[in-house]
């Protein structure tokens, strides 16, 4: 197990090393409220996975949100990124990534790429990550924002995130970013025996609840409520 100064240690090399992703697009101001986010929201709760707590240190989030809201972009809430849609909460990200368990050979899918926060998070600790936008315009503009900051490893599909992505699976880990009313039966088939479906769960508008669910070898599944949330209502296309 990770001691706090461990944990403090490899944070102070993961800025040390920050990646020229950031450093590239000449926004080194952002640096400090990055490491204030990771050590006051993150650290200051349940957030102990030193792979998580350097991947949120990596990855500029300024550059995830409109730029006249590029000053709250590290602050400890969600924002709007146009469409009706959010960037969630830094820390929502950071749990939810934690709870997946994600190991440096995974192969993860994504259900609601926004701008893509999410997605580059999850492309720092994986090998693969594949993630679905229901609005193609967010799809578009996540898919040339991640290519340019270099994350390679994404791949991105406008579609219907309920229906997963078959072709891909099994997926090691599945992270759904909006709020089904129920568990959709497609994404718990998608995974592989072992692999952990995080989702929130519950009716549109109103208080849902966070779930972790770990499918095992025989196909039967355990599922773990974690805490309340409010996510955007996750969208379907239309028939």
């Amino acid at each position: 197990m990770n001691s706090p100064m461990m944990t403090l240690l490899t944070l102070s090399a993961a800025f040390l090393l920050s990646t020229a992703r950031c450093t590239s697009q000449g926004e080194q101001s952002h640096d400090e409220p990055r490491r204030l986010m990771v050590e006051e929201q993150l650290l200051g709760r349940d957030i102990k996975d030193p792979r998580v707590l350097a991947a949120m240190g990596r990855v500029p989030r300024h550059l995830f949100v409109p730029a006249a809201l590029r000053f709250r972009a590290y602050a400890d809430h969600p924002l709007p990124i146009g469409n009706g849609q959010t960037i969630s909460q830094p820390y929502i990200v950071a749990l939810m990534t934690q709870l997946a368990e994600v190991e440096p050979d995974d192969v993860v899918l994504e259900i609601g790429t926004g701008s893509g926060y999410q997605a580059a998070v999850l492309s720092e600790i994986a090998k693969e990550v594949y993630t679905i936008e229901i609005v193609p315009d967010l799809a578009e503009s996540a898919k040339a924002r991640l290519a340019e900051l270099g994350y390679d490893d994404v791949t991105v599909r406008a579609g219907d995130g309920y229906l997963g992505w078959k072709e891909k699976a099994p997926f090691d880990a599945i992270l759904v970013t909006a709020a089904a009313p129920e568990v959709p039966p497609p994404l718990v088939e998608q995974l592989a025996p072992g692999a952990i479906l995080v989702i929130p769960v519950g009716p549109q508008s109103e208080v849902q609840s966070l779930l972790r669910i770990q499918k095992a070898a025989d196909g039967t599944t355990v599922t773990r409520e974690i805490l309340p949330v409010v996510f955007v209502p996750l969208v379907r296309e239309r028939k």
